[in-house]
């Protein structure tokens, strides 16, 4: 690693605990492969000193901030300026300093678009289906909304006032017809029956809990993509079983490279360097 001295800048994470992020791994060997003058530290800040947390990074000249839980919606106040999407979906997790002024983003459903594409699978004019109306559906699906151009996007849920929240708020932002309802066996099946591409952003197959899947094997067919938040494990019961149905896959792995490539395109301006930060992830889960 190049010897850090009086000209690098710092990037951190803000985090309650932050010990446990791979963050720094990543960012770092990012960095150091482009030969770039910035660190990435992690720090944990308890919920009642993230104000002053916030604003000794603005006083210190950091160049930019991800923000994890339980942070993220409390963030979006301590900042000057929202990015329309961010705002959309209601909480940031990056923070770009712009010569003093905090600028808040928000880069987790965007890595989930852009891992689709990457995996050669297109929301646009395609009936989607996203499963869960939680922080993360709230983020997948209203990025999908607006920017992935779907035709349909039906949301299933298990919260009623989260869901009803959620419809009506993708409903407002996005051309497609979007609709939103509880999850049921019923409606779980109707619905994967119609869509061509199911984006489950539900917890349901995360470590330790890893035998389940929400979506029952026979209901997966080959014409399905099938894309799953979850990361650990790397390949979810869901993953694997859509996989053996012969559906096009799409791990939780890529979102979460992607949101971190687009935190290192925020901070730095340059194209991150997807090699060398997947070999970290990989490494690591």
């Amino acid at each position: 690693m190049s010897t850090i001295d009086a000209s690098f800048k710092v990037c951190a994470l803000l985090g309650f605990p932050a010990h446990h992020s791979m963050g720094p791994a990543i960012h770092n060997a990012a960095f150091e492969a482009l030969g770039l003058p910035l660190v990435y530290v992690a720090h944990d800040v308890a919920p009642a000193d993230l104000a002053a947390a916030v604003a000794g990074t603005r006083v210190l000249g950091y160049r930019g901030l991800s923000v994890t839980m339980p942070h993220k919606v409390a963030a979006l106040s301590l900042v000057d300026e929202v990015d329309a999407m961010a705002r959309a979906i209601g909480c940031i997790n990056t923070v770009v300093n712009q010569n003093g002024r905090l600028v808040g983003y928000n880069s987790d459903g965007q890595g989930a678009l852009d891992a689709l594409g990457r995996a050669g699978v297109s929301t646009r004019g395609r009936r989607v289906l996203v499963l869960g109306s939680g922080g993360a559906a709230r983020a997948v699906a209203m990025t999908v909304a607006v920017r992935g151009q779907p035709a349909e996007l039906e949301i299933l849920g298990v919260v009623e006032d989260e869901l009803v929240r959620l419809g009506r708020d993708v409903a407002e932002r996005a051309g497609a017809v979007v609709n939103a309802r509880m999850l049921d066996d019923k409606a779980l099946v109707a619905a994967v029956a119609q869509a061509d591409v199911l984006l489950h952003c539900t917890p349901v197959g995360m470590t330790p809990d890893t035998a389940h899947s929400l979506v029952p094997r026979e209901l997966l067919r080959p014409a399905l993509a099938v894309f799953d938040a979850v990361y650990n494990p790397r390949r979810t019961l869901l993953v694997a079983q859509a996989a053996e149905r012969g559906c096009r896959v799409v791990e939780g792995m890529e979102m979460f490279l992607g949101q971190a490539m687009v935190q290192f395109e925020l901070w730095t301006g340059q194209k991150a360097p997807a090699e060398v930060m997947r070999k970290v992830i990989e490494a690591r889960l």
